[in-house]
């Protein structure tokens, strides 16, 4: 009988880098918690409307009722109800959040490998522009838009985009200075890669670590921006959101902590939440922190 060689098989396949991010992320206990705690929340706003069944916008009984079998958490200054506001408020301040934080990404990392990339002129132009963004106050400058453009929701997400892009555009042209005299990056110029190619599929991919952190922690300080403009009443009224239930009740914190309490910490926690992620992230892709296993 002729006996067959078996090809011995490599200990352990190659991984790809998604998948050691992974697990680099799953080993980083804040990371891990605040994944755990953000998806609990999402689930919260997603499905708690389902069960919970009470419109944010109804009176459902009498003004600054405390926590208790009528109204679990209570209810605000005109009697709707706390938990009701909480469950709808969370999708439109987590929206917000994301959407804004899409927004800051994108001007910042289209600013800023432009500017990194040409150098020269462009880059002095570019960083001119982003230095007069940079040095007026972002929650003023935000205010003025909202009064000018008016107290929606959509307005206030790319107000809070627009004043928070600064940073990331920075960031992203170190990362592109950093890179683009590199040996694979002059490689590829050398074998006729036109500037496009090289921006967006050479130097680009190699950049997003530090933006892709960056863009985790822009969603938390979009949740804190929404919740400062409603708080200063300049949130859109006819929308529910955290930030709104802050600013409508502030008045009557003496009267009824509840009201401001509980969406206070909603914001609190939503925002410690995305802050543990980025931490874990940043342990995961950057591989001067990256543990070997």
């Amino acid at each position: 009988m002729i006996k067959t060689e078996k090809t011995a098989l490599p200990a352990r396949a190659a991984s790809s880098p998604l998948a050691v991010a992974l697990r680099q992320f799953a080993r980083s206990p804040s990371g891990v918690i605040g994944a755990i705690v953000l998806l609990a929340i999402v689930i919260f706003t997603v499905f708690g409307a389902h069960i919970y069944g009470i419109d944010p916008l109804d009176i459902v009984g009498a003004p600054f009722t405390p926590p208790g079998e009528d109204a679990l958490l209570g209810t605000d200054y005109l009697g709707r109800d706390i938990l009701a506001g909480l469950i709808s408020g969370g999708r439109a301040t987590l929206t917000v959040g994301g959407v804004a934080a899409v927004i800051t990404i994108t001007i910042g990392v289209t600013i800023g490998s432009l500017a990194g990339f040409f150098g020269g002129p462009i880059d002095a132009a570019l960083m001119k522009v982003t230095e007069f963004f940079q040095i007026l106050p972002p929650l003023l400058f935000a205010m003025v838009l909202v009064t000018l453009f008016g107290q929606t929701l959509t307005i206030v997400t790319i107000a809070i985009g627009v004043v928070s892009w600064p940073s990331a555009a920075r960031l992203t042209r170190a990362e592109f200075l950093r890179l683009r005299n590199l040996d694979f990056v002059k490689a590829s110029r050398a074998a006729g890669a036109g500037s496009g190619h090289l921006i967006m599929r050479v130097i680009l991919p190699n950049a997003l670590p530090p933006i892709i952190v960056s863009a985790t922690l822009a969603i938390g300080v979009a949740i804190l921006f929404e919740g400062g403009l409603s708080f200063l009443g300049l949130g859109d009224p006819n929308t529910m959101s955290w930030g709104l239930m802050l600013g409508q009740n502030r008045n009557y914190v003496l009267d009824a902590w509840w009201a401001v309490t509980f969406p206070g910490a909603a914001i609190f926690i939503a925002v410690l939440a995305i802050s543990l992620i980025g931490d874990g992230i940043n342990d995961a892709i950057n591989p001067r922190l990256r543990k070997r296993g």
